[in-house]
């Protein structure tokens, strides 16, 4: 996409009427549940809708506040961590937070392999790849509300240093920086996935933060914008706890990964030179 990002894109779909449907059979029990998703229908090319309808979702505008302003205190922390980001470009910790920036399938599957230590495919754990890829809506639209309200111009249209995806920088300077959707998509995978394995939770929430920082790292968002991109996803997660089809997806996911891990599927990208990466930054 030139004109606009493609978040922006799927929100402004999420909430045109007909825009997507779901195609499958509702909730699955018992051995029903660890069997491939039923096709659910795409909102546009590549990104499956959420679980929450349109106009359910936690309102960030009544969650946030503004964003720091112009000579703020929270404005020079902002300031500094960028300053300190900016420090870490061309560095291991900058190549991973490049790769974090990739939110598309199949790649982004892959981001929590190593800290769930089990691989992920939609061949092999068809349920947890339709609940990252349904979950990606619900927290990424979240924060459009707020990021349309206030518009927040994004650090490397500040400081001028790169960015990690240069290729993205037009489409960025459109779109609003606060808060951060990638933030809050990382860290609601994080949660969610910590119901999946809890014995991985703390591999699991670290990755999260991790993912979250990555923007900031990637000069394109400020630390408050991660910041409250994950307040946004804790209340999304939160809300999804009542949602009985997530429920559903939920507890096949978790059966899938326990059938994995019996199969011994390891992730399959080099995981220790992730642990490097990540204790560069």
């Amino acid at each position: 996409m030139t004109k606009r990002g493609w978040l922006t894109t799927l929100a402004a779909c999420a909430l045109l009427a007909g825009c997507a449907s779901t195609s499958g059979a509702g909730p699955q029990t018992g051995a029903q549940a660890k069997a491939a998703p039923s096709p659910l229908k795409e909102i546009m090319p590549g990104y499956l809708p959420g679980y929450l309808a349109p106009g359910t979702a936690p309102n960030s505008l009544s969650l946030l506040p503004p964003p720091p302003a112009a000579g703020s205190a929270a404005q020079a922390r902002d300031d500094e961590a960028a300053k300190a980001a900016v420090a870490l470009s061309g560095t291991p910790r900058w190549t991973l937070a490049t790769h974090d920036a990739e939110l598309k399938f199949p790649k982004a599957a892959q981001t929590f392999a190593c800290a769930m230590d089990v691989k992920i495919s939609e061949a092999d754990t068809p349920n947890l790849y339709r609940l990252l890829r349904r979950t990606l809506a619900d927290n990424g639209l979240s924060t459009y509300p707020t990021k349309n309200k206030f518009k927040r111009a994004r650090p490397f249209t500040v400081n001028g240093a790169p960015i990690c995806t240069p290729n993205e920088e037009q489409v960025l300077r459109n779109d609003g920086s606060y808060p951060s959707g990638h933030s809050a998509i990382g860290w609601g995978w994080a949660l969610v996935l910590t119901q999946v394995a809890p014995d991985r939770a703390n591999e699991v929430l670290a990755r999260g933060r991790a993912f979250a920082n990555s923007r900031v790292i990637c000069n394109v968002h400020w630390l408050s914008d991660t910041e409250e991109g994950r307040t946004m996803a804790s209340a999304v997660v939160a809300k999804l706890q009542s949602d009985a089809t997530f429920q559903t997806d939920l507890a096949a996911a978790k059966a899938e990964v326990a059938a994995a891990r019996a199969k011994g599927l390891k992730p399959d990208g080099d995981c220790a030179a992730e642990a490097a990466q990540l204790a560069a930054g």
